[in-house]
């Protein structure tokens, strides 16, 4: 990554005063913060929708799935 993307990635969120981050929120913040400069936040929010919808309404056959990876 370039130092002016980090800046703008890093530096100008997590430096707020007053501010403690955990690892996994700063995690959270970054990703979403590169997804929002890429112009790619519409694709990430559907793809986002779809897993939750399928982690809170699991099909009645996915008991029987195995994992391939």
């Amino acid at each position: 990554m370039i130092e002016g993307a980090c800046r703008h990635l890093i530096a100008d969120r997590l430096d707020i005063f007053g501010a403690r981050w955990g690892l996994t929120g700063a995690e959270a913040i970054l990703d979403l913060r590169a997804v929002h400069s890429n112009n790619d936040f519409d694709t990430y929010w559907r793809y986002h929708v779809t897993r939750e919808h399928a982690r809170l309404y699991p099909t009645d056959d996915q008991d029987e799935y195995t994992l391939g990876a």
